[in-house]
């Protein structure tokens, strides 16, 4: 019998074939998915922020995309995975609140779709699918087995990228 492990705010989890990784309320935070298709090992990062240099004295590595990310590798790899055969998903940075504002943290959501799309290309970890922007959040399921990411929002219907 499988097992849905659940995912944190500015956490991460990895699991192996039959298990399944989850995190609720996605805004604009980005959950990533990260699998190896050939092992059936992956996991799922859900970060909140896009960069751990502009924070002091921070030890939350998952709470940032520039950082978690290479944690999350780092755990998929150590877990029996293969590098070279990574791929990933990703969803959620959703623009929250429709007002219209010029601050900085009104754009999170983008700010953190762009860091997290910056990081796997540097990685050279191709992006299979995503489901980002918007204005709803989001909860998602990952079967690192099958690499159906499952998208649930509120009053609409569910799907799998």
């Amino acid at each position: 019998m499988s097992e849905i492990i659940k995912v944190g705010m500015a956490d991460l989890k990895v699991c192996k074939s039959p298990n399944g990784v989850t995190t609720l309320g996605l805004g604009s935070c980005v959950g990533i998915a990260i699998r190896d298709p050939a092992t059936k090992v992956g996991g799922l990062a859900h970060i909140m922020l896009p960069d751990s240099t502009v924070i002091r004295n921070n030890s939350n590595i998952p709470k940032f995309a520039d950082t978690g990310i290479d944690a999350l590798v780092k755990q998929v790899v150590a877990a029996g995975a293969n590098r070279a055969r990574l791929v990933a998903k990703i969803a959620g940075g959703a623009k929250m609140f429709a007002f219209s504002t010029n601050s900085e943290m009104m754009g999170v959501g983008d700010r953190n779709v762009e860091a997290v799309r910056r990081k796997l290309q540097q990685l050279k970890i191709p992006i299979l699918a995503s489901d980002t922007g918007k204005n709803y959040g989001r909860t998602v399921i990952f079967y690192p087995e099958t690499g159906d990411f499952i998208i649930r929002s509120v009053g609409k219907s569910e799907y799998v990228i």
